[in-house]
């Protein structure tokens, strides 16, 4: 997924010249570094610098937007953690104000406000988690039940947010959405 967050910044903001991944280790994957190898080996694919974001605190959040907004060409991903989520609202205020597309990892962040959001649809998640629950309520060690990696992912973008921010999506990824927020 990390190289479909890359391209789609790169798709909706041809001159892309860089991307900066927001994330707070003590929250995120690996510390960060799950995510951090798949966005670089895609930005550089891409021909796109970049720029990891550590955030210790809501502060942090200011300024490593600012600083990503002091040149033309950048672009935003809000890695998956918890921290994040928690401050989405301000990490979607702090992209608009500084005319920054950002591309966000669940589906209620456009709904919310966000540009662009790509990732596992969280309801069939859900729904394929409650025949689990089952299987361990009739008896069946969790242990021994397989993992199930996603099966449906949806791609929302949120025109209002676009327009908010001076930005024409290709009709091309128009095209590809699974949700259009208006």
């Amino acid at each position: 997924m990390a190289g479909k967050w890359v391209e789609l910044l790169k798709d909706i903001t041809p001159n892309l010249k860089r991307v900066t991944f927001i994330f707070n280790p003590p929250t995120a994957p690996g510390g960060g570094g799950y995510y951090a190898r798949l966005v670089e080996g895609a930005a550089t694919a891409l021909g796109v610098s970049a720029i990891s974001g550590p955030v210790y605190a809501a502060s942090d959040i200011d300024s490593v937007i600012t600083e990503l907004a002091h040149e033309p060409g950048g672009g935003l991903i809000a890695l998956p953690d918890a921290f994040t989520n928690t401050h989405r609202t301000v990490i979607f205020e702090l992209a608009r104000r500084h005319r920054l597309p950002a591309v966000y990892t669940f589906g209620h962040y456009a709904v919310e406000g966000g540009l662009i959001a790509y990732g596992a649809n969280i309801v069939d998640l859900y729904r394929r988690s409650a025949s689990y629950v089952d299987r361990i309520l009739k008896g069946e060690p969790a242990g021994d039940l397989p993992i199930q990696a996603p099966a449906k992912f949806e791609l929302m973008i949120n025109l209002a947010t676009a327009k908010a921010l001076g930005i024409t999506v290709p009709s091309s990824l128009l095209g590809l959405a699974d949700q259009l927020i208006e």
